[in-house]
């Protein structure tokens, strides 16, 4: 079971195990900062860094959804994210570094005022995130402006590559290579003939579809966009039924994916129901039903998390007393490299994004390695399906 939705946005503590050590001077740099997060920036405020050359009240900080109709996706990397921060933080003489939460509920009005926030605290050296795409494209030319680097462990759009944004980095393929594996597991695996295809107009959603839609060919025998927010889904599901179609893909969400599934099981519609890494939540089970959602396919170039390396699954459950979620081991991952590079010394924005663009170490859901564009080295996409209620790992799809 995923960690419930945050209710408020609040300054993520460092946990009981870290032990503060004794303040240094801070850097004149950071004696300059202006603004915060919304809510403020306690923790930040008061934390010293514990070894020489580390800046008082250094942070780095995660942007993406903490509350709203998305929020576990964003719960689920934010706990990974803490946990390798309060991992760095209880070794010895190490440099403690606090989270600043950017809670942006997954919505791209919000990210140009968090945005110009996170880039105004200069305690801020690194941030984890933005989460969701269409955030990332208003949020991301303001980070590349500022130096700031950020690594988004969910945000899948490809053409959030294509910017020249030297401070963007991801730590999962893109949707050039889920969009055509998700399409060949419809015709090859389902053995699919006519696929319905909806979209929920989000810059993710919309552009995840597109490229399904491109990939099937002949294949697709419809085509519908929604709206986020949308809870009446009569025509859509009208449309697939006129339709003959033997599979429906659905790009965007849980919250939308979950009530269009219910709706076409209660008007009897039993094709079978394909969807994406935006809808890999227990949001989607619980939205629909746990007898609507059985046999749902859900594609994802996300590693299952009982699959990550070393100890992180029991290092998780021990923290949280849950299982990691959707996103939880690649929020760790991108934490963990802004991490090594401050336990490199590297605490300034500019010498933290050097190392991150030469970065190349396990992490614990892959090689992690980026190319010039900021792309990871090694791909991998998976499809999942819901059975018994829960979310589990069918196979590994080949990418493209």
């Amino acid at each position: 079971m995923l960690r419930p939705a945050s209710t408020a946005q609040e300054d993520i503590p460092v946990r009981s195990i870290v032990k503060l050590a004794t303040p240094f001077a801070a850097a004149a740099l950071l004696l300059t900062a202006c603004g915060g997060t919304t809510g403020g920036s306690t923790d930040a405020e008061s934390s010293a860094g514990g070894a020489s050359g580390c800046p008082e009240g250094a942070s780095i900080g995660f942007f993406g959804a903490l509350t709203g109709p998305n929020s576990n996706l964003g719960n689920n990397i934010q706990n990974g994210v803490k946990l390798a921060v309060d991992q760095h933080n209880a070794k010895p003489d190490a440099c403690q570094v606090t989270v600043t939460p950017y809670d942006s509920q997954g919505l791209p009005d919000q990210a140009s005022g968090l945005g110009t926030q996170a880039v105004r605290d200069t305690k801020v050296l690194g941030i984890v995130g933005p989460a969701f795409s269409g955030e990332s494209k208003v949020a991301d030319p303001l980070f590349a402006e500022a130096g700031l680097v950020g690594i988004t462990p969910s945000a899948t759009n490809p053409a959030l590559a294509e910017n020249g944004w030297k401070t963007f980095f991801r730590v999962l393929g893109n949707d050039a290579s889920q969009g055509p594996a998700a399409a060949s597991y419809i015709t090859t695996t389902l053995q699919a003939k006519k696929v319905y295809v909806i979209d929920d107009a989000s810059e993710y959603g919309k552009g995840l579809a597109d490229i399904v839609r491109s990939d099937l060919g002949a294949a697709k025998v419809g085509d519908d966009t929604v709206q986020t927010g949308q809870t009446d889904f009569s025509a859509v599901v009208a449309g697939i039924r006129a339709s003959g179609a033997d599979a429906v893909f659905y790009g965007g969400y849980y919250s939308e994916a979950g009530l269009l599934l219910k709706q076409m099981r209660d008007a009897g519609v039993t094709t079978t129901f394909v969807t994406d890494d935006g809808a890999k939540d227990e949001g989607l089970v619980t939205a629909a039903g746990a007898a609507n959602a059985e046999g749902t396919i859900i594609t994802c170039p996300c590693l299952p998390p009982d699959k990550a390396g070393g100890s992180f699954v029991a290092d998780y459950t021990a923290a949280y007393g849950t299982a990691p979620g959707t996103y939880s081991a690649e929020g760790f991952d991108a934490a963990s490299i802004l991490m090594a590079g401050i336990e490199a010394g590297k605490t300034t924005r500019e010498d933290l994004l050097a190392f991150v663009k030469s970065y190349d170490a396990p992490g614990v859901t892959k090689q992690l390695k980026f190319d010039e564009k900021g792309e990871p080295s090694d791909i991998s996409v998976w499809a999942y399906k819901i059975a018994g209620g829960q979310i589990v790992a069918d196979q590994e799809i080949k990418a493209s």
